[in-house]
C-alpha cells in the first residue's frame, strides 16, 4: 500500500505538528502510511518520485503566493519554490493532490489563475460554504451537506476560476472555496483538517501575523469553541479512501 506524501509549510513547530496530527486523524491515516516533509526544515529529496505515493497533501501556512519576491523571507521563497516545482508533473499526469488553504493559491497560480489580495480575503473564523452543482457530484464531497460551515483565515484569494478548473464549493465572502483540475487534482481555500482546538492554537501562534488585531484573539477563540464545523473533514477522509 502506497503512503501519502504530506508537505508542510508552517515554520512554527507546534502549529506544524498539530496540523500533521489533524491530517492523519481526519484522513484516517496512520504515521506509517505517510511521508511527512517539513519544507521549512528540509528540501524535497532529489530522488523523490511522485508515482511512489498514493497522493500528495499540502498543508497551510502563513506565506502568500501573491506577495512580491522582495517581501518573501528566504524560507517562504524556498517553500513556495519547492511546492511549485512539483505542480507541472502533478497536473500533467493528473496525480492525486489535495492542497489546503495555501494550496489553492499554489494550484491556481500554477494554472495561470489570478491570486491576489484585492478581494475575497476572510478573517479567522468560520465561513458558510455551499456546494455547486459540480460539487454535489464530486466524490471528495460525498457526505457533505449542500451547505456547511468551515474554518478559514486567509489574506489572498483566487479572483477568477483558473483555466481548466472546475468550481466545487463557494461562499459569499470567498467565491472559490474548492476547485478541481482534471479528475484528481484538488484544492480548498478552507481548512479540511481544522477543528476548534487546532484553530485555537493557530490563533495564539499567528495573532501577530496580520490575520486579525491581536486584541481579538480571545473573542476568536470563543467563536471557534462555539462553532459547529464537522463537514469539511469529509474531504480529507474521501481523498484518502479514494486514492489509498
Amino acid at each position: 500500500m502506497k503512503p501519502f506524501l504530506i508537505l508542510q509549510l508552517r515554520p512554527e513547530t507546534e502549529a506544524s505538528d498539530n496540523e500533521y496530527d489533524a491530517i492523519l486523524a481526519k484522513g484516517g491515516l496512520t504515521p506509517d502510511r505517510s511521508h511527512r516533509i517539513r519544507l521549512d526544515c528540509e528540501g524535497i529529496p532529489a530522488d523523490l518520485r511522485l508515482g511512489d505515493y498514493a497522493g500528495t497533501i499540502v498543508g497551510g501556512g502563513p506565506g502568500c503566493v501573491s506577495d512580491p519576491p522582495e517581501r518573501k523571507s528566504p524560507v517562504e521563497a524556498r517553500i513556495e519554490a519547492a511546492v511549485m516545482g512539483l505542480m507541472p508533473e502533478i497536473t500533467s499526469r493528473d496525480l492525486p493532490f489535495l492542497g489546503c488553504c495555501y494550496g489553492i493559491g499554489i494550484l491556481a497560480h500554477h494554472l495561470g489563475g489570478r491570486v491576489t489580495k484585492e478581494a475575497h480575503s476572510e478573517p479567522v473564523g468560520t465561513s458558510p460554504c455551499a456546494l455547486t452543482l459540480d460539487g454535489r457530484e464530486d466524490p471528495l464531497l460525498a457526505g457533505c451537506p449542500d451547505e456547511f460551515d468551515a474554518f478559514v483565515g486567509h489574506k489572498e484569494a483566487v479572483q477568477a476560476l483558473p483555466p481548466g478548473a472546475v468550481h466545487l464549493v463557494s461562499s459569499g465572502p470567498c467565491p472559490y472555496q474548492m476547485i478541481r483540475h482534471g479528475r484528481n487534482v484538488y484544492a480548498t481555500q478552507f481548512h479540511p483538517e481544522a477543528d476548534a482546538e487546532g484553530f485555537e492554537l493557530r490563533i495564539e501562534i499567528y495573532k501577530h501575523r496580520g490575520y486579525f488585531p491581536p486584541k481579538d484573539a480571545e473573542r476568536l477563540v470563543t467563536m471557534c469553541r462555539a462553532a459547529d464545523v464537522t463537514a469539511p473533514e469529509h474531504v480529507l477522509r474521501n481523498f484518502v479512501s479514494r486514492y489509498g
